[in-house]
């Protein structure tokens, strides 16, 4: 197994993406703005999931479809932060929309752990196992943070 230079740049690009997704949905939990590393996460996973887009394939496969869904969630997410800061309805649309993104990243590694790593893909029916896992932990961790998100307000003079 041999991954491209453009591969290697996607796969760091993702593990980025999710580490600083971590922290950043962590921190939905917390009155304090991770501004940093939101913009990481949010610029890391824009490129993951645009480079996605790269690798050589004859026709649209479902990865493709995880690919454009995730971009619109992450836009839904840029816009919610930066064009209508937190406003109303836009405070748990940003809170879900985070979440869902990193769920959308952690969705991914999952599938490629068990298609890449020898132990792992011994065993295929165990992914589906810990895909709704994975999906069941995301949806309590998304709705928990749309309920408590609630982001500290800048002092205005």
């Amino acid at each position: 197994m041999t991954l491209s230079t453009f591969g290697w740049i996607h796969t760091l690009l993702s593990l980025l993406a999710l580490v600083a997704g971590i922290v950043v949905v962590i921190g939905l939990f917390s009155p304090r703005n991770l501004d940093a590393w939101t913009a990481i996460f949010l610029v890391t996973a824009v490129a993951t999931s645009a480079t996605g887009f790269g690798f050589a394939f004859d026709h649209f496969m479902a990865s493709h479809w995880v690919g454009v869904i995730a971009l619109v969630v992450l836009a839904v997410a840029i816009l919610a932060r930066y064009v209508f800061h937190l406003a109303g309805a836009w405070r748990w649309i940003y809170a879900v929309s985070i979440v869902v993104s990193e769920y959308f990243l952690a969705l991914v590694a999952v599938a490629q752990a068990f298609k890449k790593v020898p132990a792992l893909a011994a065993m295929p029916q165990a992914e589906a196992y810990v895909q709704i896992a994975v999906l069941l932990i995301f949806i309590v961790v998304g709705i928990a943070a749309a309920r408590a998100y609630r982001p500290a307000v800048a002092a205005t003079a």
